[in-house]
Parts: C-alpha cells; structure tokens; sequence
C-alpha cells in the first residue's frame, strides 16, 4: 500500500525519506509546560527575558536519533524582559524587527545520541533572515509523575551575527554581544528513553 503525504509539511517530507517502518514517532509540544529564555548582560549585569510564544515539530526516536527531526518557531514579538518600556522596544527595527521577521526558526538537520539521554542536535539557527549552523547539547528525561519527557538545553550565540541590537546598539559596552539562550520543552508522545 502507498502512502501519500502532502509534501509542503518538513516533518512529513523528512519522514518520507525514511526507510519503511523507520518513521520516528512524532511528539507534540505542549507550550503551557515549555519555555525558552535569553539572558543578556545590560551594562555588565544579566538580565532575563523570555519567548511567550513558540511552537515545534518533532519527530524523534531517542533510540534511533539520527532518523529524527526537530523544527521550531519562535514568534520575535513575543520576546519580553517584563518591562513595560524594554518591551515595547524588543519588536522594533535594531531589535527582532517583528514587522518584517515575524518569527525565528531552528531546524535540525543531524541528531547524535552520546548516551545517558544527552544528545547532540546541529542545525540552522535563523534570525531577522540570517542563518547560522549551531550545536545544541539537549538533555531528555521523564518527566516525574506524567506522560511527558522533557527537553533541556542551552547555547549561546552572539547576537551582532544576526544583526539583533542594529546600529546605535551594535556598541555592546550597554548591550553585551554574548546572549545565552536556555529551553525547557515539555514533550507528550516522545519514544521510550
């Protein structure tokens, strides 16, 4: 029997190139139990701000990682320091520029296990339109008392690469270069560990 997936899906079209019987299974983000954070150094102090709104596909098998696929979606006008007036700026044109870059994307393209539920996912990093290849370490466990597994990680990245904090913000003596991003994903329907 064949089978017919319409191809404008990345999740799907990855798992047509799969094998027969290799299509990892695919897991389901749940956002109310996820988070993504930046933290950035204003005039040598960090200072923390969040993504509210942000959505992943994942298709993924921790015993066979190297078949899996990881795309997320992250709304730039979500970005927030919970400060009315940081906020409003965030969206703006030196910052995320919403208005013409409404959502930055990291998409897999290779997934390592290195053992004990620690694994290694390289990929493209976009934002305001330029892409970079990253490394993500990513840690999996079970989640206590649920059906869940939840994914953690960190990277940092310099944010003058992708032109976040352009030109009077490019003098990272106020806003440092360095931005460190940490995830927590809840995951529902994610393969045995």
């Amino acid at each position: 029997m064949k089978m017919k997936f319409p191809l404008f899906t990345p999740v799907l079209a990855m798992a047509m190139a799969l094998p027969a019987g290799a299509q990892p299974p695919a897991a389901k983000l749940v956002a109310e139990k996820s988070q993504i954070v930046f933290v950035s150094k204003q005039m040598g102090v960090p200072v923390e701000g969040t993504f509210k709104k942000f959505d992943a596909q994942v298709a993924f098998d921790p015993k066979k990682p190297e078949g899996g696929s990881v795309a997320l979606q992250i709304d730039t006008a979500s970005a927030g320091f919970g400060v009315p007036m940081s906020d409003a700026e965030l969206p703006k044109q030196p910052w995320f520029d919403a208005a013409h870059f409404p959502q930055a994307s990291f998409q897999s393209s290779a997934i390592k296990a290195l053992g004990e539920g620690r694994f290694e996912m390289v990929g493209k990093l976009t934002i305001k339109g330029t892409s970079k290849n990253v490394t993500v370490p990513v840690s999996i466990a079970p989640a206590p008392g649920g059906n869940y597994a939840v994914a953690t990680g960190s990277l940092t990245i310099q944010r003058l690469d992708y032109k976040v904090g352009d030109g009077e913000w490019t003098d990272t003596s106020m806003v440092g270069n360095e931005v460190q991003v940490r995830f927590r994903f809840t995951l529902a329907g994610l393969g045995p560990l």
